[in-house]
C-alpha cells in the first residue's frame, strides 16, 4: 500500500493551480472538468503519480469558499534550505506565516506558508527533521 494524494477543496481553482506551480514549483499532472457533477478535479506534485504522492484540488462549481475545520493541520514539504523558500515563496506574492528557523523544542528548521484558500504549508529543511512536528 501506499498514499496516492491528499485531496484539498479550493474556492479559485486558477489561484490555486497558480500558488502550487508558480509559488511552490509543483507541476499539474492531470486535470480533468466533470459537467454532470458540477466539478473540477486538478492533480498536482513535483513527481508522476506512480513516483509519489501528489496533490489533489478540487474546485466544486459555484462553492467559493470553504471553512477549514479545527482538525486540518498542514502539508508538509521537504526543502533544500528553508530560509531560501520562505525568500522565494515572499518573491513570488506568497504568504509566510512562520519564518524559517528552529522548532521551539527540537532541531528541526521549519516555517510555514499558506495557499490562497488559508490552507497551511510547512516548509521542513532538508536533513534537519527529527520527529514529527506536528502541533507546532
Amino acid at each position: 500500500m501506499r498514499i496516492l494524494h491528499t485531496m484539498l477543496r479550493v474556492g479559485d481553482l486558477e489561484k490555486s493551480i497558480d500558488f502550487y506551480t508558480r509559488v511552490l514549483g509543483m507541476k499539474v499532472l492531470r486535470r480533468k472538468d466533470y459537467p454532470d457533477g458540477r466539478f473540477t478535479l486538478a492533480f498536482l506534485g513535483y513527481d508522476t503519480e506512480d513516483r509519489t504522492a501528489v496533490l489533489e484540488l478540487t474546485c466544486n462549481w459555484g462553492v467559493e469558499s470553504y471553512e477549514l475545520g479545527t482538525a486540518y493541520g498542514h502539508i508538509a514539504i521537504e526543502v533544500d534550505d528553508a530560509y531560501k523558500a520562505c525568500e522565494a515563496v515572499k518573491a513570488n506574492g506568497g504568504n509566510v506565516t512562520r519564518e524559517a528557523g528552529p522548532m521551539k523544542h527540537g532541531s528541526s528548521v521549519i516555517a510555514f506558508v499558506q495557499d490562497p484558500d488559508g490552507y497551511k504549508i510547512e516548509f521542513i529543511q532538508k536533513g534537519t527533521a527529527g520527529w514529527s512536528t506536528a502541533g507546532n
